[in-house]
């Protein structure tokens, strides 16, 4: 199976299986999405949208979150990962989105790093997601799943997986292949015991095909 075989088979593979992929963070403009971005570094989606609830009553907009200090910010998410990081960089990115974007979160990538806690990954994130941009944001799930599937080849970076997966991927569809990674990684291609044996991929997938060597490899040559 060639490379350009093998992405047609992920994209027809998930806009069958998978026609609705979306984040599992809860929010509901672009402002909430972009603080929940920042605390899900290191840190489950469940938890985050725990947290997210109690934060936005007391921080319901930019404009007030800008007025806080840290320790403010930091009782509402203390159960979060990395609390006091992440609350300087609530703080920070705060009062850069009000004074310097006057309160609209960018659309660019190049635009959204500037924000304090906000890395390349999280500015994917919040490009697609929010603009529906073709940005594809290599997360752990992304980063395995993609190369144990084939899709990405000897990518030892994020950016490089990000790079490889830009340039297959049919642009209009990168938004959804985000999710479609993640969420594959999230429940069925997981880090220590994948289930393959009860995953549509397998058809496709080089991991699969290398497992099945090993443990079949008279049968397999």
């Amino acid at each position: 199976m060639t490379r350009k075989d093998r992405f047609q088979a992920f994209v027809a593979y998930f806009s069958e299986h998978m026609p609705v992929a979306e984040t599992e963070l809860v929010y509901r403009n672009p402002y909430e999405l972009l603080v929940a971005v920042i605390l899900s570094a290191q840190c489950t989606d469940k938890r985050v949208n725990m947290v997210m609830p109690s934060l936005l009553v007391a921080f319901p907009e930019p404009e007030v979150m800008a007025s806080a200090s840290a320790d403010e910010i930091f009782p509402f998410i203390k159960s979060i990962s990395y609390p006091n990081n992440k609350a300087k960089s609530l703080a920070g990115m705060a009062r850069m989105l009000v004074n310097e974007f006057h309160s609209v979160v960018p659309s660019e990538v190049d635009e959204l790093v500037k924000l304090p806690g906000v890395g390349r990954k999280t500015a994917n994130v919040i490009a697609s997601v929010v603009y529906e941009k073709p940005a594809m944001a290599v997360d752990t799930h992304v980063f395995r799943v993609a190369a144990r599937i084939g899709l990405t080849v000897n990518a030892k970076t994020p950016l490089a997986a990000e790079k490889q997966l830009i340039k297959y991927l049919p642009s209009e569809i990168v938004h959804k292949a985000h999710h479609w990674l993640i969420l594959h990684g999230r429940y069925v291609c997981i880090a220590r015991k994948p289930k393959c044996e009860s995953c549509g991929c397998r058809a496709f997938c080089t991991f699969y095909k290398k497992t099945q060597t090993k443990l079949h490899p008279i049968k397999n040559r």
